[in-house]
């Protein structure tokens, strides 16, 4: 924190906050349409990846997309398909398809007599529609679904050109949901945590200004790079809890300083040098943190790591830069409009509740360590047994007509034609007779239940089906994608499909894990210790965060996997985890677990600087943060937890996975693990190699030092 910035912030408080109503009027203007320029396409794929360079490529070739957009599902009210009406039925489906401006061609049991068309009832089947190359598939799916609904006659339309606008809608009413859930419950929880009316709306109003400032800085990056509409769940919940969260422990030194017989200026001063410091620090991990989420090429995960440390950072700008010019201005009517019997306090003991558990805990250090780390990881286990599913229309509501089709094809017809391997051969048009033998090799493959012949397609390219025995991602259809690939063939092959695309999608996420970790353990260590000057206390804090992160993802796959919480939590299981949700929880939960560690270890360490012994520092520290840090966790759980309301099911286990994980290292890991651990490590704690410990001395933080000049 500069000496300028501090001048600047207590000598023209009403500029620096003139400036800030400008901007959110800006950001208000141009970032607000933000919802309608993001991307709702496939999020999920790697733009490079054979799967969809195969797709790419039958696309160009034939002109219409290779797989189907559209699933039209027909009930005839006779309820025989092959019946007279029920074959009328199909046939007026399929015109009305074919009508359609961006429907190139559609496919039905009458063209194909294949018998997996028809449901195992006999009562239903379906009509597939294929997209122009250069069609709108959103827009035709939209208009396509209208009009059959408009229609009334029972058939209910799928497919992806439905299934995926439909997750950017809810995505976007769940959001306005969330606001319109979250705002009000923060404010009465804000109320009672700042004991004020004036406090309380501070925050909010700082969470607004790094809403709308995300929402412009995603306008704009969005210019340059296409963005994901999912992006602005997070950017919403981060940012609103992390302005929060900083705005409670910026206004609580604040307090402390008037508490201690300083002027306003001067403990604005004060506030800035030290909890403005630990914020700017705290930020920097949170954003570096989920900055690990841009090394993988998903849109969906760069989008999210690109929101939250935008999100992060804004939070800290406007923590030490318009909070603190708010402060100056308010002084001490931020304790205006207490009600009754919440007014603040001054002069909080340093003898209270946190400090006598901290030294009960202490006083037993390793019974207690070990408890909690055998809960932790007992609560793990289940973790185990993970598994990994895709984006597609089963994470939609009950209620969704794609998610309805979706499982009807599903689970009441044979394995269907509508996601086959897709196989793209670079071969001349003469190259019949072997891209046939490559067929028949491919027949012969225990997964395959058949082979389409080859079709020739322009540019070379032959299109070869494979439908698979078993459904789009079960184990058995992916190691087809496996073998499919293995098979020897006479020219450049590429292999596309829903299946090949998970495993793309697998492959790609195994692949830069290690470098996103790396990121990740990297930054919490540098961080930590130019805060701590210690290599301890940052290893034992990645330790801590790997044992909140187990139990989490433990907890997750008993609510969603197993589908332990359905009814309370209004959700279908899929029997498994989106296979990104793990990585995005991952960083977001380290982050926030790095934050309040943060904040925790900055208070210690003050203490101990000022000569207290080892165990006195811990609980001091805790003392002064207990609180601050539990009323922190609850009001992210809040902003966060909100989405656990969202009808996207993967946006629902981000959002409580983020709460649980919140809770757990705010209780179990804050209040127990790391006074237990301090106490056992003692001195050790602080332990650093000579070389280290004068790198530290130029460059590493220094809270609680002299406060810097006010004017």
């Amino acid at each position: 924190m500069t000496h300028r910035l501090v001048r600047l912030v207590c000598s023209r408080p009403r500029r620096v906050l003139l400036a800030a109503l400008a901007f959110l009027i800006v950001a208000g203007v141009l970032g607000g349409p933000v919802a309608g320029l993001l991307s709702t396409g496939d999020d999920f794929s790697d733009p490079n990846a054979e799967a969809v360079l195969a797709r790419a490529q039958l696309e160009r070739a034939a002109g219409v997309e290779p797989d189907p957009s559209i699933v039209a599902l027909v009930r005839p009210r006779g309820g025989d398909v092959r019946s007279a009406s029920g074959r009328e039925a199909v046939a007026r489906v399929a015109r009305r398809l074919a009508a359609d401006p961006d429907i190139a061609r559609t496919l039905s049991i009458a063209d194909t007599r294949d018998p997996s068309f028809v449901s195992r009832a006999g009562d239903a089947t379906y009509v597939l529609g294929f997209v122009r190359a250069q069609g709108d598939e959103a827009d035709a799916g939209e208009r396509i679904a209208e009009a059959f609904a408009a229609a009334d006659d029972g058939v209910i339309v799928g497919g992806a050109a439905v299934a995926n606008p439909a997750v950017g809608e809810q995505v976007s009413e769940d959001l306005a949901r969330a606001e319109l859930i979250a705002f009000p419950v923060l404010f009465l929880l804000s109320l009672w945590v700042f004991r004020g009316v004036v406090a309380a709306l501070v925050p909010l109003g700082v969470g607004l200004l790094t809403i709308m400032g995300t929402f412009l800085g995603l306008r704009l990056i969005n210019e340059v790079t296409l963005l994901s509409i999912f992006a602005l769940n997070l950017s919403v919940a981060l940012g609103l809890g992390l302005s929060i969260d900083y705005s409670l422990f910026v206004v609580s030194r604040f307090r402390e300083e008037l508490a201690r017989g300083a002027e306003v200026r001067a403990a604005v001063a004060t506030t800035l040098s030290t909890a403005g410091r630990t914020v700017l620090f705290s930020g920097v991990t949170v954003a570096a943190a989920l900055s690990a989420l841009v090394v993988f090429p998903q849109r969906f995960l760069y989008s999210m790591g690109i929101a939250g440390a935008i999100g992060a950072l804004l939070a800290v700008l406007v923590s030490v830069t318009v909070l603190p010019a708010l402060l100056v201005v308010l002084g001490r009517r931020i304790d205006a409009l207490a009600p009754p019997g919440l007014r603040h306090t001054p002069g909080a003991t340093d003898r209270g509740f946190w400090y006598r558990l901290s030294h009960g805990v202490m006083r037993r250090p390793l019974a207690v360590a070990v408890v909690t780390a055998v809960v932790l990881i007992a609560a793990g286990i289940p973790f185990a047994r993970i598994a990994f599913t895709g984006v597609d229309a089963s994470v939609l509501s009950a209620d969704s007509p794609a998610k309805q089709v979706d499982t009807a094809v599903r689970t009441e017809f044979p394995p269907a034609p509508t996601d086959p391997v897709l196989v793209a051969v670079s071969a001349s048009p003469d190259a019949g007779d072997e891209v046939a033998a490559f067929a028949a090799r491919l027949r012969a493959l225990p997964s395959a239940e058949a082979v389409a012949p080859p079709r020739p397609l322009a540019g070379s390219t032959w299109q070869i089906d494979v439908r698979p025995r078993a459904p789009v991602l079960d184990e058995r259809t992916l190691d087809l994608v496996d073998a499919v690939r293995a098979v020897p063939a006479p020219a450049p092959v590429l292999v596309g499909g829903a299946s090949a695309r998970f495993v793309d999608q697998q492959d790609d996420l195994a692949e830069r894990l290690p470098l996103a970790l790396a990121i990740l353990a990297v930054t919490t260590l540098v961080i930590l210790f130019l805060m701590t000057g210690s290599v301890v206390l940052p290893v034992k804090t990645l330790i801590m965060n790997l044992l909140t992160l187990s139990a989490t993802f433990g907890l997750l796959v008993l609510v969603f996997q197993d589908g332990r919480l359905e009814g309370l939590l209004a959700y279908e299981s899929q029997g498994a985890l989106e296979a990104t949700q793990p990585l995005v929880l991952l960083a977001v939960a380290f982050a926030l677990s790095t934050d309040y560690g943060v904040f925790l270890l900055t208070r210690i360490k003050e203490a101990h600087d000022a000569g207290a012994s080892n165990e006195e520092a811990v609980a001091l520290g805790l003392q002064r943060t207990g609180r601050i840090v539990t009323a922190a966790a609850l009001l992210l759980c809040v902003a966060l937890g909100a989405f656990a309301l969202s009808e996207i099911v993967f946006i629902k286990q981000v959002g409580l996975g983020t709460a649980v994980a919140v809770i757990i290292d705010a209780t179990l890991v804050r209040a127990l693990l790391v006074p237990a651990l301090m106490r056992l490590l003692g001195e050790w704690n602080w332990w650093a190699p000579a070389p280290l410990r004068r790198i530290h001395e130029r460059l590493g933080l220094r809270e609680g030092g002299p406060p810097l000049p006010a004017g």
